[in-house]
């Protein structure tokens, strides 16, 4: 596909890397010589420097034969100009990065007027994310599928958990019964396995279980790692991240601390969140957060402009025994170093934008085949999480799970008939209608057709 981008910042180089590591033509349109040549020197794609609204730059981009058009400059007005002259010269589908609140309540007639097909807000999806974390606190890293009716969380296996050193299939007496999968397995390595039962889990792995929340909670209660929800949290940064989620947890009922050292930020914050506790001073001196007693808080999230801060005092805040602590990187060489140090829940804003970008092009790749309606990526991004809605260009419905030759790396780890979720076996079939939760590593999956080994269907598949 042909897919132009403007903006050469983290949000539009990580998706631009993405992007044109699936094969697609990029071409990226900004006016920083810099952010070019470092774009042009890394990554497979076209630079073209000038203004996205120009008519005359986007012309010189191609913007008639782009099939995806993407504005994330730095400024939400000139990304929503883009997009408006990007659709009336020929681009088929448009995505502008839009986050200042001032527009959230008016997104939709924004979209309607300016014929924006999507509006992505990094800072809310962060949000989000962090609140969910907050919810289920052992997890360091939590996605939903199906409306919130399964979820995916990944955890740090310790060395006292009973898991270590012995195959799952041994120790599948403790949990059959509970509605939840291992789905994937990461080594210390960075090695990414999707384990069967002969797996064995060691200290320091990173697993990942998926299920219904009642049967992830049962077995972290096995586990003797059952943590009640954060109930009050320290917010390190007034950022719009922070007003996000302060948003979000006020009506939880979670209380709410926040620590900014721009006067005029925390007069904002005080005056749109009147719930929240808001404290004028620098976050990342210890004597202040002793002063404001941050050992009392259930949970602590670090979301300041500068990774290196939020990543050190967050390890401060796991010394001092605090139960969630959760950091805010978008550099991704930060975080290996950070998790070997402990610090599991670090999130990218620019990851979950671009995740869900992909997930947005690989839908326009398939427009006739299973519907895509989630794509997470996880483990580092050497594995991706999707769901599928099966229709009729679904091959092999009807045929039990043992009689399908899956890619290697391949599993089929939810399925959600009727609306009831399915810890599918050998005995379970696919039908139309039927929503199919997947994970995958080293595999690029744009249509639940996919997921067949090709040799297999060569010689007449499933009969």
């Amino acid at each position: 596909m042909n897919v132009i981008i403007v903006g050469a910042g983290k949000v539009g180089f990580t998706l631009s890397e993405h992007l044109s590591q699936e094969d697609h033509n990029v071409t990226i349109i900004d006016t920083n010589d810099a952010a070019l040549r470092r774009a042009s020197e890394t990554l497979d794609v076209m630079c073209v420097k000038g203004s996205g609204a120009s008519p005359s730059t986007l012309e010189e981009a191609g913007v008639a034969g782009a099939d995806v058009f993407i504005a994330v400059s730095g400024l939400d007005e000139l990304n929503m100009i883009c997009c408006l002259t990007a659709k009336r010269l020929g681009a088929k589908y448009t995505i502008a990065r839009v986050r200042s609140v001032e527009y959230a309540a008016d997104l939709e007639p924004l979209k309607r007027g300016l014929g924006i097909d999507l509006v992505i807000n990094p800072e809310n999806a962060t949000a989000l994310e962090i609140a969910q974390l907050l919810r289920f606190p052992t997890a360091a890293n939590l996605e939903t599928f199906y409306r919130g009716a399964v979820e995916l969380i990944g955890f740090r296996v310790r060395p006292e958990d009973f898991l270590v050193g012995q195959p799952l299939s041994a120790q599948r007496r403790r949990f059959q019964e509970l509605p939840m999968l291992f789905c994937a397995a990461e080594r210390e390595n960075g090695e990414v396995v999707i384990p069967d039962g002969a797996f064995v889990p060691r200290a320091g792995d990173r697993l990942y279980l998926i299920g219904r929340s009642d049967g992830l909670s049962a077995f972290f209660r096995l586990l003797g790692r059952h943590t009640p929800k954060s109930r009050s949290v320290m917010v390190i940064g007034g950022s719009r991240i922070t007003y996000y989620l302060a948003g979000m947890l006020e009506k939880q009922g979670i209380r709410v601390k926040i620590i900014e050292q721009d006067m005029g930020r925390c007069r904002h914050l005080s005056e749109v969140l009147p719930k929240a506790s808001v404290i004028c001073g620098d976050g990342t001196d210890h004597e202040l957060l002793e002063e404001e007693n941050v050992t009392a808080y259930d949970a602590f999230v670090a979301l300041t402009d500068r990774d290196e801060d939020n990543l050190i005092i967050s390890l401060y805040a796991m010394q001092q025994g605090i139960p969630k602590v959760i950091a805010k990187s978008n550099r991704q060489n930060y975080t290996p170093i950070a998790r070997a140090a402990g610090l599991d829940s670090v999130l990218s804003p620019k990851l979950i934008t671009a995740g869900q970008i992909l997930q947005v092009v690989r839908g326009m790749q398939n427009s006739k085949g299973s519907v895509m309606n989630a794509l997470y990526k996880i483990a580092d991004g050497n594995a991706e999480a999707m769901e599928f809605l099966v229709n009729g260009t679904t091959r092999h419905q009807g045929v039990p799970l043992r009689d399908l030759q899956l890619k290697r790396g391949i599993l089929i780890a939810v399925l959600i008939h009727q609306g009831r979720v399915i810890i599918p076996d050998g005995s379970s079939v696919i039908t139309a209608g039927d929503t199919v939760i997947l994970v995958s590593r080293n595999s690029r999956i744009l249509d639940l057709n996919d997921i067949y080994e090709e040799s297999w269907i060569e010689r007449g598949g499933a009969r």
